[in-house]
This record gives structure tokens, sequence and C-alpha cells, in this order.
């Protein structure tokens, strides 16, 4: 059998080293270097191209001149279906799901347009051709660390003039300004899920290294009519998420469960 090329070795090695545990999050892998002389290598380009695999996979990052670490992320539980959940009207979705995280820190960049709709947001809220849309976008972060992108879309005509436009945290939250304005509240949720890796666009917002996929999380928002409102674009790495479904039965009224607490 022909043997594997010197470069997967080394990545293959260093792979399950790091699945088993002996390489823990955080920790500095063997230099460029070691590596040479563990493998009776001479070139360090083939010692780099094994490297440059781990690192397109999302298991390792350069950090010159010091060498290459094990990628270290505290997963964020990520809730899809907690869009309606009851929470303090000034307390923000995303900060009261970290509330469950000790010791982080949440905050977000939001940036407010006027735009016009992407074909997504244009079906999704079934707009008219040449109709505007107002844009949400924020940039969400632990710790300084971006965590998800999250962008909003609601027609213009709806919003514009309105609180919704502030280019900044709004206290009470965009929901309860949407349904001031709609005259109702937001009551059905329609919710799709793709895997895919992320645009240039995306991996910048969010700094993502070589290599990590994301899960676009799209949910449109509805009236109690069936008209849609809202549809937000979520974009989740997949190295810093888990992604949990709750299910149950019609009637029941069961405690939430904490992600790894079953």
């Amino acid at each position: 059998m022909k043997s594997s090329p010197v470069y997967q070795r080394i990545a293959d090695e260093i792979r399950r080293k790091i699945t088993d545990g002996t390489y823990q999050p955080g920790a500095q892998v063997p230099t460029e270097a070691e590596l040479m002389a563990t493998f009776d290598v001479k070139s360090r380009a083939t010692v780099r191209q094994g490297l440059a695999l781990l690192v397109h996979e999302g298991l390792i990052e350069a950090r010159r001149p010091k060498g290459y670490f094990v990628v270290e992320h505290r997963l964020l539980v990520y809730r899809p279906q907690a869009e309606f959940r009851r929470k303090p009207p000034e307390v923000d979705i995303f900060t009261n799901l970290v509330a469950e995280e000790d010791g982080r820190v949440p905050s977000q960049d939001i940036e407010v347009s006027i735009v016009q709709p992407t074909k997504l947001v244009q079906e999704r809220l079934k707009l008219d051709d040449g109709q505007l849309a107002a844009a949400r976008r924020r940039v969400r972060r632990l710790d300084g660390v971006a965590y998800n992108i999250n962008d909003s879309h609601v027609a213009l005509d709806l919003v514009q003039g309105t609180e919704w436009m502030h280019p900044g945290d709004v206290q009470r939250g965009t929901d309860t300004v949407l349904a001031e304005l709609i005259g109702g509240e937001l009551v059905y949720g329609f919710h799709e899920l793709y895997l895919r890796m992320p645009t240039p666009a995306e991996a910048h917002r969010l700094n993502l290294g070589a290599g990590v996929p994301v899960a676009e999380h799209i949910s449109t928002s509805y009236d109690a009519t069936g008209n849609p409102v809202q549809v937000t674009v979520n974009i989740v790495p997949g190295d810093r998420h888990v992604i949990v479904f709750e299910t149950s039965r019609e009637g029941t009224d069961l405690p939430r469960i904490p992600w790894g607490k079953p």
C-alpha cells in the first residue's frame, strides 16, 4: 500500500492528538523545526503544507512569531426556537441567551441603513419590485470575540422615522416597536437552516479562520393575519456554537433543560 505524503501524515498526527485531548484548546503544537526533526524531512515547506491543512480545517491558528496553537472557543448555545420566549422587554435576546454563560460579557455593533432588498428579503417579505427595505445589521460579540451576525430587514415604509431605525440598542426591543406599528404582536415564526461555507464578507465580519463553516438561520416573523413583517438572517459559525432544539407534546409545560445537563 502506498504511504500517504509526509505533509498529510504530519496533519494526521496533530489532528489525532487534538482529537484525543493530547493537545488541549489553546495549547501550542510542535514548532516547524520540531516537526521537521520528528518526521525526518528537510523541507520546511512540507511541514507548512501539513499545518496549512489544519488551519484550513479550523483546528489550529498561526500566531506569528510564536507558532501554531489549537483553536480555543467556548461554545455558545444557540436556540432558534427562543424567539417568542418571554423576557424583560429591555433585554435583547442575545443578552438573554448569554446570561446563562458565567463570566462572559456580551456586546454588539449595530448599523442601520436603507437598502435595495436582496432576492431573499424581497421574497420572504413579499415586497413589490422597487420597494425599499430597512436593515439593522448586528455583529454580536462575547468578550470581544465575534460570535454571530444578526441582520434584520423590514419594509422601509413600515419603520421609516421610527425608533426601529435608531442605530443603537433599542432598550424596549425592536419587536415591541414593530408590534406597535402593526397593531399587534408578531405571533408566528418560520425558520430555515442552511449549512455552508461563509461568504468573504461574512468571514470578514466574523473574523473567521480558513475552513470554518457556518449555519445560516433565516427567521421570518408574521403577524396574526399571516402577513410577513420581518426577516432576520443569522450567521452562526460552526466552531463557536451548538444548535439546540427543544420539543414537547402539546399541553405540557416542562422546565427548560440547559444544554449539556440532561
